[in-house]
């Protein structure tokens, strides 16, 4: 009787039974170490070099086909997969019985000498077999056949749940986090390269700031004090400004309490990056070279993304906010009132809140007007002041305008960047403004940091200051439609068992 025919209570009661009788036998089923000199890929890749010459392995048991005196089975490793011929007298009787309480799921480590079978299948001739670790609870039934998977562990909701299993059974899935590692590697050799400091400020913090989101909280007992998960880390970055850092990046963990969709969890990894005596022009020309060799880096020049092909070798576009959305509305909106903004929204079957103010409409009116026809890489550019509290008045003259970019691809968010307000009398009223907001019910709204603004009074220099999302920058260039697919361990409703 297979597994698959037995209850999941049967399957680890024999297996258990198994673990038992290797005790029985003097194995120690778990052992300290093992000393691999290979992994499967570099011996199949090298087996012009290494036929007839002893190798180690050590992996996983994926497919076992138990007979006599002789048997085969395949080991999964960082390295692929790879074909075990194990005979009981190359091993021993000991050693093969060992191997006869073996299941798939089983961890082994197995020393032989590499050879072609007559079906031509280049693998490992075992001469010693050790037990590393015995696997109790099985793996999903995965059944392969001629080349092809059937029965695959294809379930989101289980996947991202039991990604230890997903790793396991869906092997090319770690190619997405090895990538995933490679685009945070080659963002940080970027910066490192143009002389940015990588430093690390508080995820705890007395007061939130740097974004419109709503945080979470929790209480330190030793100080009795309540504290925020940092939504962004711009304004401890832009102490260091002020202090002298002229130039300074963060890679940190971010945490909004927001809603959940395929571009949003609320645990996500940010980078930020200010320095002095730049602005929003300057971030411009940076970022769109940093996409570039970051995506040359990870061979992703052209994707395809949600359907769409991307090609992040051209020049990005550039585009003004307002002229964005008047070619969508047909209207200017730069100087309307609250009440013109709501009927625009009706107009277009746009829901909004009775209480919703300019910014959170005109917001609501590019999310679903403009932003989704945004497909190859447009920086939208000059936003009214309304929306952007920490940016610096335009210096065109116009009253309403700030220095703004937000950075779309697919349209997707990637990027938001200012030409940073110094001004600290105008930071003042700004932030001011956005704690009427919150006392209006406006959630996202900024409240008023006293102790930023007093370093800011100490003087900052001009400076450009620049947010990217990594994740979805990573789902972009592994061509992955939900941010689950590329966190490892995604934000998911609690259960019941």
């Amino acid at each position: 009787m297979k597994d698959e025919h037995k209850s999941l209570n049967e399957i680890i009661r024999f297996r258990r039974e198994k673990l038992d009788a290797l005790k029985e036998k003097g194995v120690n089923p778990y052992p300290h170490n093992y000393n691999p000199t290979h992994t499967s890929g570099e011996a199949l890749a090298n087996y012009d070099e290494l036929e007839g010459k002893d190798v180690t392995v050590a992996g996983r048991i994926m497919a076992l086909r138990k007979m006599g005196k002789a048997s085969f089975f395949h080991i999964q490793d960082m390295g692929g997969r790879i074909q075990i011929y194990i005979k009981r007298d190359d091993v021993g009787e000991d050693a093969y019985a060992h191997f006869k309480l073996m299941d798939i799921g089983d961890i082994v480590g197995v020393k032989g000498f590499l050879f072609t079978t007559k079906m031509g299948e280049k693998s490992i001739h075992a001469i010693e077999f050790t037990v590393l670790a015995k696997s109790i609870r099985p793996l999903p039934v995965v059944k392969e056949k001629d080349g092809k998977t059937f029965d695959a562990f294809e379930d989101k909701e289980l996947r991202y749940r039991n990604r230890h299993l997903d790793l396991i059974v869906n092997p090319d899935i770690k190619n997405v986090f090895i990538k995933r590692a490679k685009i945070i590697t080659e963002i940080r050799n970027y910066l490192d390269g143009l002389g940015f400091l990588e430093v690390e400020t508080p995820v705890l913090q007395p007061l939130y700031g740097g974004a419109n989101a709503r945080p979470f909280t929790t209480h330190h007992n030793t100080l009795d004090q309540k504290l925020y998960l940092r939504i962004a880390d711009e304004l401890y970055l832009k102490r260091l400004i002020i202090g002298g850092f002229d130039r300074v990046y963060e890679l940190s963990k971010d945490f909004r309490n927001e809603g959940m969709d395929r571009n949003h969890n609320p645990e996500f990894t940010m980078l930020e990056f200010y320095w002095a005596y730049a602005d929003y022009e300057d971030n411009m020309e940076l970022v769109e070279d940093m996409f570039r060799k970051t995506a040359e880096a990870v061979d992703a020049p052209k994707v395809t993304w949600h359907g769409n092909e991307i090609d992040l070798k051209k020049p990005f576009a550039r585009k003004p906010l307002l002229e964005l959305l008047k070619d969508a509305t047909g209207q200017n909106l730069g100087s309307v009132t609250d009440d013109e903004m709501k009927t625009l929204c009706k107009s277009h079957n746009i829901d909004v809140e009775d209480n919703a103010n300019y910014g959170q409409m005109l917001d609501n009116l590019m999310s679903e007007l403009v932003e989704p026809k945004l497909i190859q890489p447009t920086f939208v550019t000059d936003y009214p002041k309304a929306i952007s509290p920490l940016a610096k008045a335009h210096r065109n003259g116009d009253p309403n305008l700030v220095e703004r970019f937000e950075l779309f691809i697919g349209g997707a968010e990637f990027a938001n960047s200012f030409t940073e307000l110094n001004d600290p009398i105008d930071q003042r009223e700004r932030l001011e403004a956005q704690a009427l907001l919150m006392a209006q019910g406006d959630e996202e709204a900024q409240p008023v940091d006293e102790n930023f603004i007093q370093a800011m009074e100490c003087g900052m220099p001009p400076t450009g200051g620049v947010g990217i999302g990594i994740d979805r920058l990573t789902m972009l260039l592994t061509e992955q439609n939900s941010i689950k697919d590329v966190i490892l361990f995604p934000a998911m409703r609690t259960i019941d068992e």
